[in-house]
């Protein structure tokens, strides 16, 4: 049976797979070769826990103490490299593999953070940085608007994940369920707002001509 760590760290490595799945597929919708395509996959994968880790004075960023999360990153996405030149993936492969990246990745901010400061606040900010910040740089590097900048609920989705995570651990509920619980709260959101279209209010002036969605 494994233990508390050993989940974490194997959600940890599963987000690093599929957001390095979701980096590659945005760098070949772009044509980009396969050293881009790893490379774009890398960035998305470690991005937000680099930041996380940076930011929180951490003293080694986790995929330099273990390169594990290299390989994984890497392996991944030439994987899907090799995959999508022979098997075709729905159209939203890249956002479902994004949301279930994104789901696993506010958790390890979340629970990281948590454990390192004890601050419900810092806890929250570090899980939505951690889960939207590898997908911000891919984006930007692919030349598309972010996704959590889009009008799309994204960055939402995150701090309820986060949320759901700093309040079961405040009332000492246990470990997995907490973790099973966030993940779960992340990912439906998103997905749901993806099924459905759902977006949060957009600034518009009452002066503004109107504006087709």
């Amino acid at each position: 049976m494994m233990g508390q760590e050993q989940i974490i760290h194997a959600l940890d490595l599963f987000g690093v797979a599929v957001f390095a799945i979701s980096g590659s597929l945005a760098a070949g919708q772009k044509k980009m070769d396969i050293f881009g395509v790893i490379v774009l996959g890398l960035v998305t994968a470690l991005g937000g826990g680099t930041l996380r880790d940076l930011l929180l004075n951490t003293g080694t960023v986790f995929w330099i103490s273990s390169p594990i999360y290299l390989w994984v990153g890497a392996v991944a996405s030439a994987l899907t490299f090799v995959v999508v030149r022979h098997f075709p993936l729905p159209r939203r492969a890249l956002l479902l593999s994004d949301a279930f990246g994104l789901a696993v990745f506010t958790l390890i901010g979340t629970q990281k953070t948590l454990a390192l400061t004890d601050s419900a606040t810092l806890a929250l900010v570090m899980g939505i940085m951690t889960g939207v910040a590898g997908g911000m740089i891919r984006d930007t590097l692919s030349a598309e608007v972010p996704l959590v900048l889009r009008k799309e609920i994204y960055a939402t989705a995150s701090l309820f994940g986060a949320l759901v995570y700093v309040l079961m651990n405040h009332f000492t509920l246990p470990l997995v369920a907490s973790l099973i619980a966030s993940v779960l709260t992340t990912l439906s959101i998103r997905l749901i707002a993806i099924q459905h279209g759902l977006s949060l209010p957009r600034f518009v002036s009452k002066h503004d001509p109107p504006v087709s969605s």
